[in-house]
């Protein structure tokens, strides 16, 4: 099976090229603009890319594992989806987030992470008065006695 290809536009020359690691599936993506918050302030940091995904695939962005303890930012969006539609030369990735301290993020800091993901089959919603399936007991029921 041949790789998937995605195109990118770089934004920002002062960025390193992205490259998918050899340990993990996911990929890194950099702070594209030198961004300073204060504590509680959010905005959405530019990731200098913009890019066209395979036809039938989004990306799932998100922030890497350290965000916190190197930034004190949070990511708000926990889980960022890209569809393949965003893909114009100016349809930029961005990074949702809000300070939880003073900080400055710097140019080419590595900051969040995405994978692609193949997008949800046509389905078809149907309405009905019972599923017919037998009750598990609600939220936080497995392994109850």
């Amino acid at each position: 099976m041949s790789a998937l290809k995605i195109k990118v536009k770089y934004l920002n020359d002062q960025i390193d090229k992205i490259k998918k690691i050899s340990i993990g599936d996911w990929i890194d993506l950099r702070c594209a603009e030198e961004t300073h918050l204060k504590k509680g302030e959010s905005t959405y940091i530019p990731l200098g890319v913009a890019m066209e995904l395979p036809d039938g695939y989004e990306a799932w962005l998100t922030s890497r594992s350290s965000i916190v303890q190197k930034f004190n930012v949070i990511h708000n969006d926990d889980l960022g989806v890209i569809d393949h539609s965003y893909c114009g030369d100016n349809d930029e990735w961005k990074l949702p987030v809000t300070a939880l301290e003073d900080t400055v993020i710097h140019v080419n800091d590595r900051i969040c992470q995405f994978r692609i993901h193949e997008v949800m089959p046509e389905v078809e919603i149907e309405e009905v008065e019972t599923l017919g399936n037998p009750d598990r007991g609600g939220l936080g029921s497995t392994g109850k006695q």
